[in-house]
């Protein structure tokens, strides 16, 4: 009989309220931040609804900044809220800048909710999130941010950056788990949302509920059986990347961008779908497809060459003409960043398209990678 060599995961002993609150306070040191942090049992997009529900009141006017589809998603679930909702778009290309928003605050001040995704893993960008907040609080709007695919990747400075609802989840740079995450949530936005008559309550999307169960308790007495293998694993998570150092993680994940764009120029048949470096996020890379060849069909060639690259085409609309080059977490490695490079090359070259330099590529790669992280 094959003896079971699994990590014990089952019968484990309760998780008490002192454990919990412990790797609450791990997770608040991670994103730099004093206020108050709320852990919510499901996947970001339940803190991310809960915050838009729980401070967004009829009537209000809202701005909402699209930079990819979860930008987009935030503006339907404020618009069912009842509110106005201004929109500043940028092409999936680049980021928005904080002029942007500057100009959209003036042209309606009635603006008092500002909501942007920090990094888009699905299109391979990043916004000038500390340039932007500084814009927000002048206005005197609250500001909502999505960090799930940033934490960890690249500086988060929540109270720094006058960030009044933060959102993370494990599952992408930290390389924890999806069915946990975190927001924090700041004094005005406590004030913001205990006025407003339509947030949730009795609900599981209730930030109010969380507060006066568990916060103003002195979380002394969870609300409710925690989902405790999620929470085990975030600790881990955070308190690997304590001893790695959160500065040597992002380095990596700064150099995985670097290889990525410095390969594929010398790759050549793919560009880089960001154009600007600085509009790059560390999380992951997104390419163009050469003119006349779907990237479904890469994606499909590179993987056929070496199964275990994270890579994928685009979502939605942007399949066919998007290739996406995931290296946040585990994936933030000189040798999967590589070999993912010479796995694109391969595929381009399984379907005929000419002027593909694999090996050029591989060693552009690795030269941008240690000088990244020599640097």
């Amino acid at each position: 009989m094959t003896a079971n060599t699994a990590p014990a995961l089952l019968d484990l002993a309760p998780m008490g309220a002192e454990h919990f609150a412990r790797i609450e306070d791990k997770i608040a040191a991670l994103m730099r931040t004093r206020e108050t942090v709320v852990t919510m049992q499901g996947e970001a997009l339940l803190p991310l609804e809960a915050c838009i529900r729980s401070a967004v009141r009829p009537g209000s006017t809202a701005l909402n900044v699209v930079t990819g589809p979860y930008g987009e998603t935030f503006g339907g679930w404020l618009r069912s809220c009842g509110a106005e909702v201004v929109t500043v778009a940028a092409p999936f290309s680049g980021a928005v800048s904080p002029d942007e928003i500057a100009a959209a605050l003036r042209a309606n001040p009635a603006i008092d909710f500002v909501s942007l995704v920090h990094a888009e893993a699905a299109t391979g960008n990043t916004n000038p999130v500390a340039e932007i907040g500084r814009v927000v609080r002048e206005h005197g709007a609250l500001l909502m941010l999505d960090a799930v695919a940033s934490v960890a990747a690249e500086p988060l400075l929540t109270d720094e950056w006058g960030v009044d609802l933060c959102v993370i989840g494990g599952q992408k740079a930290m390389a924890g788990p999806a069915g946990v995450s975190v927001v924090s949530v700041s004094g005005r936005a406590w004030e913001r949302i205990a006025a407003n008559e339509a947030a949730p309550r009795r609900s599981y999307l209730s930030l109010l509920d969380w507060k006066e169960r568990w916060l103003d308790g002195g979380r002394a007495v969870l609300p409710h059986a925690p989902a405790q293998l999620e929470m085990l694993a975030l600790e881990q998570a955070a308190d690997r990347i304590a001893a790695d150092g959160l500065d040597a993680v992002i380095a990596r994940h700064r150099a995985a961008r670097g290889a990525v764009r410095a390969g594929v120029r010398a790759l050549g048949g793919l560009t880089p779908y960001v154009v600007r470096r600085e509009d790059a996020a560390p999380a992951a890379t997104t390419l163009r497809a050469p003119d006349g060849v779907d990237a479904r069909d890469v994606v499909a060639a590179a993987l056929a060459a070496d199964p275990s690259v994270p890579v994928q085409a685009g979502g939605g609309a942007l399949a066919k003409e998007m290739i996406r080059v995931n290296h946040y977490g585990m994936a933030a490695d000189r040798g999967i960043v590589l070999a993912s490079l010479a796995a694109l090359g391969a595929g381009l070259r399984g379907l005929g398209v000419g002027g593909v330099d694999v090996e050029g590529a591989v060693v552009a790669g690795g030269v941008e990678w240690d000088v990244v992280i020599g640097g």
